[in-house]
């Protein structure tokens, strides 16, 4: 989910751009306040004033909206409040991701530790099929302990796979059975074309502004006389040479080298490896094909160099350490992080997937967070099974909606994967949220221009921009993205869990859903290729199956009320 949104000759983005029925109504429930206890709290207002401030935003997504003035989810609000003498047990919250930093200071002490094995000792103590899972499993390894780099997209897997077979063969020739591959193999050989022209353009548009910057930065260096730039000197440079000025102004816009390079590695990578026909970076030794090949991975969760942030930030929002004076705060407390590595720099194999969700709820997980996707899934019926698997054992899977800015009620089976169902309005299951990503501002920007959206597709939305948290190695960093809006909602479910241990997988759904805010506001509509003209006003609430946006405050307060009415009926 890591679409690189183009604008204009912005390369350099101040943020990092990450990785995608009826709601059951258990909120209408009667409020009896006894004579002889503490009035219970009000539930929050659905409207709050429009007065955006230009604050420290590293914990804004746990504000009090009616406080800050920005659709943060009150969770500061719902501990000081409701949670402060409620007692908790820890849930295990599995992140199939990339890597995760388990040393990092603020999540180091909130790792999971698989109690049934002897770390390092070459043998499968606890019998759950993998060797020394200590600290979870990692699918893209190889048993030898190599770790698999960059992948290819889907569609680039696809059309390899497929091409010499099937290239300029009338449907009419295929056999029945392979009518649903050879139809999807067609599509990727058209999306491929595209893509692939889309990166030739990017490349030359690179190239020209890369050359500006460039000439820009040499003016600026004989201007001051110096090898090396900073942003301190040339913003503190005096000049009265309109060529000098204009380089100033391009280098303190972002249009110098050191900007630039986070947008020339992507291109390099779209060029060598995921659109590469020819690149194959399946290292595992296995079949990807055959799902009962699974003796593959190893135990090496820890990402292998810092470029690999996606997990440990994804960690972060989730649960890194709440107050403890560094980096920023988790939305969850009584959370065990079990790393489960999946997620390639590319798309993902189905079969890692699948396995990945069977490894979690296998080992104990109550919540899965999956910020990744991808609009290709040629063995989708295995990640489906493995979504079932979970609703059976009670776990909660918590999904990115997608970055792409895109209504997926209209895409049908050309919707983004994982999923559940490519059926509109029919799901396979009732343990899959899907999240879109809102950012700090209350107002028409509300909605996060990239943000997949739909009202019979996407359930909720929760802050995903400008959110800050760690990354390797004892670092932190904003980034942005419906990966960073899944996490929060994953911290919630498992907040919910951890003081509601009675309620279900799909409870905490359709509580999380049922309880968020409802500003009755016109927000801009994300568009899939950017906007053209004027952009398009809607109500926010034709965004979202639940026409909402998650509030922890409300959550608490209703999973209270469905906890307690539980009791009674047992």
């Amino acid at each position: 989910m890591n679409k690189f949104r183009f604008l204009g000759l912005t390369l350099a983005a101040g943020l990092t751009l990450a990785s995608c029925g009826t709601t059951k109504n258990v909120s209408q429930v009667k409020q009896e306040t006894p004579a002889t206890e503490v009035k219970k709290p009000e539930p929050l207002p659905q409207k709050f004033v429009s007065l955006y401030k230009d604050e420290d935003l590293k914990n804004w997504q746990h504000t009090n909206p009616f406080d800050s003035h920005m659709p943060g989810m009150s969770t500061e609000k719902a501990y000081q409040e409701l949670l402060k003498d409620k007692p908790a047990q820890t849930v295990i919250v599995a992140v199939v991701d990339a890597g995760i930093d388990i040393n990092h200071p603020d999540l180091k002490d909130i790792i999971w530790t698989n109690k049934g094995e002897i770390p390092d000792n070459g043998i499968d103590d606890d019998n759950n099929g993998y060797v020394d899972d200590v600290h979870g499993w990692n699918f893209l390894g190889a048993k030898d302990g190599k770790m698999a780099g960059p992948e290819q997209l889907e569609l680039t897997r696809i059309v390899a796979k497929y091409r010499k077979q099937w290239q300029g063969k009338p449907i009419d020739s295929i056999a029945p059975e392979d009518l649903e591959m050879y139809k999807m193999y067609q599509r990727a050989e058209k999306d491929l074309a595209k893509e692939l022209e889309h990166i030739k353009a990017l490349r030359m548009r690179y190239n020209r502004v890369s050359a500006m910057a460039e000439n820009a930065e040499k003016t600026l260096k004989k201007a001051l006389g110096t090898d090396k730039l900073t942003k301190d000197a040339v913003k503190n440079l005096k000049t009265d040479d309109p060529m000098v000025k204009q380089a100033k102004q391009m280098y303190l816009a972002g249009l110098n080298s050191e900007a630039l390079k986070g947008f020339k590695h992507y291109l390099e990578g779209q060029e060598k490896y995921n659109l590469n026909l020819d690149f194959n970076g399946r290292i595992q030794g296995d079949d990807p094909d055959n799902i009962n090949d699974r003796n593959y991975g190893n135990n090496n969760v820890i990402p292998p160099n810092a470029d690999e942030l996606h997990g440990t930030h994804v960690a972060g929002i989730i649960a890194q350490i709440r107050h403890n004076g560094i980096g920023g705060d988790g939305v969850a407390d009584h959370v065990l992080i079990m790393p489960v590595r999946a997620v390639p720099d590319g798309d993902e194999y189905d079969k890692d997937i699948a396995l990945a969700f069977r490894y979690a709820v296998d080992n104990g997980a109550k919540v899965i967070n999956t910020s990744f996707g991808k609009y290709y899934s040629p063995h989708k019926d295995w990640v489906w099974d493995a979504i079932k698997y979970a609703a059976d054992h009670d776990v909660l899977i918590v999904n990115a909606a997608g970055n792409d800015g895109k209504d997926m009620d209209q895409y049908g089976d050309k919707m983004s994967y994982p999923n559940d169902g490519d059926e509109k309005g029919k799901e396979i299951s009732d343990n899959f949220l899907n999240v879109g990503a809102i950012g700090p501002n209350y107002g028409a920007d509300m909605v996060a221009p990239f943000s997949n959206y739909g009202k019979e597709t996407v359930d909720i939305f929760s802050p995903g921009q400008k959110i800050y948290a760690t990354v390797p190695f004892s670092d932190y960093k904003f980034l942005q993205g419906t990966s960073m809006a899944s996490p929060d909602v994953a911290g919630v479910a498992a907040l919910i869990r951890s003081r509601y241990p009675e309620l279900t997988a799909s409870e905490v759904k359709h509580i999380i859903m049922d309880s968020g805010l409802s500003p009755q506001i016109m927000v801009i509509k994300p568009e899939e290729d950017d906007y053209e003209g004027e952009p398009k006003l809607v109500k926010f609430d034709t965004l979202s199956k639940s026409g909402k946006m998650v509030n922890v405050y409300n959550a608490i307060l209703l999973a209270d009320e469905l906890s307690k009415q539980k009791q009674k009926k047992n």
